[in-house]
């Protein structure tokens, strides 16, 4: 049975470093999903370039695009997805299909390690979209949560299991 395994976590947690750590230990071969592109952001193109030198070279990189859903659907093996944010933020108005995503984590036949960000920590955004996006991601990740087998916050590099309710 596929295992689905979710990694929450702030900014500069470690939260993405755990999710790696993890997929390495399940079976071969591992994708890792991509959600986002650095665009003309150098600070980005940095730590993109951080997360590929830590993977082993062995890893597959692929883009979710448009359709996180199907491409999962398609990868064999094991498929880290790195992050759900990148992915709401880039949706209109912040309505992202999380029941496809769910069912898609639900009926592959290889084991998935998502990263999200914990975004009900932080300070209260100070703009209407921030807030909308904080409640969007907020919802996102609950719903993943309830399809997980297992739930993981990391603060500070530390790994905390989450029981359900």
């Amino acid at each position: 049975m596929a295992v689905i395994t979710l990694v929450l976590g702030g900014v500069r947690s470690g939260k993405s470093a755990v999710a790696e750590r993890l997929a390495a230990g399940h079976p071969e071969p591992v994708t890792y999903l991509a959600t986002m592109e650095p665009g003309d952001d150098p600070d980005l193109a940095a730590r993109i370039a951080a997360h590929r030198s830590r993977r082993p070279r062995h890893w597959r990189t692929a883009d979710a695009g448009g359709d996180v859903a199907g491409t999962l659907l398609a990868l064999d093996g094991t498929v880290l997805l790195d992050g759900l944010g990148a992915l709401v933020a880039a949706t209109d108005d912040f309505r992202f299909d999380v029941e496809g995503l769910c069912r898609a984590l639900c009926d592959r036949r290889g084991d998935t390690v998502v990263v999200s960000d914990e975004v009900g920590l932080g300070v209260h955004p100070s703009t209407e979209s921030g807030r909308r996006f904080r409640d969007a991601l907020g919802t996102v990740n609950q719903r993943v949560a309830d399809c997980a087998d297992e739930v993981l916050l990391v603060v500070a590099g530390r790994v905390l299991p989450l029981e359900r309710p």
